[in-house]
């Protein structure tokens, strides 16, 4: 199976932030599809579930060094991960706001956030086009608030790897003074 180039580079949102991650920490890569960041932060040490409900997908991930995967359907059904936690999570191209809440528990204090996806807007560029898969203007602010240290976030019309606009955010777990950028 041959994918085009952008679907194996890991977005530039995630390199950046990942550096926040407990070196050599427990990472979780939800709804991962191809897996191209559950690759690439396996690649730099960290040990990764990447989940998705696509198990042909997560057979191309099968023998990837620090890297387990979990073929579950993260809509319905019992959540996967209840009573685990991560000291990172990654979500890229993914919204079901009625799990969301499910991410911040599964999230160690001082775990990493790192958040991409769709917003309004982007229906004029293509698919994603459902409003239910689209988030709404700060949308991603309203849901870490209270408890989560916001480190960055962005939201807008990008060029890369395609136009789309999105809206990106890397929040780390608890409320923190002490808590070092990424170069």
């Amino acid at each position: 199976m041959i994918r085009h180039a952008s679907t194996l580079t890991p977005s530039s949102w995630v390199t950046r932030f990942a550096p926040l991650i407990t070196a050599g920490g427990q990472v979780l890569d939800l709804a991962c599809g191809a897996g191209r960041h559950a690759r690439w932060l396996a690649s730099k040490g960290f040990r990764v579930e990447a989940v998705d409900r696509d198990g042909v997908a997560l057979e191309l991930l099968g023998g990837v060094p620090h890297l387990q995967t979990l073929e579950a359907d993260l809509e319905e059904g019992p959540w996967p991960y209840q009573g685990r936690h991560f000291d990172g999570i990654v979500v890229a191209h993914y919204l079901y706001r009625p799990r969301f809440h499910l991410l911040l528990e599964a999230l160690n204090p001082g775990g990493v956030l790192i958040y991409e996806t769709f917003m309004e807007g982007n229906e004029r560029h293509g698919k994603p086009s459902n409003p239910d898969f689209l988030l709404r203007s700060h949308e991603l602010i309203g849901r870490v608030e209270g408890n989560c240290t916001i480190i960055a976030y962005e939201q807008g019309e990008v060029q890369d790897p395609r136009p789309a606009v999105v809206q990106r955010i890397c929040a780390v777990k608890g409320h923190s003074t002490k808590i070092r950028l990424p170069a």
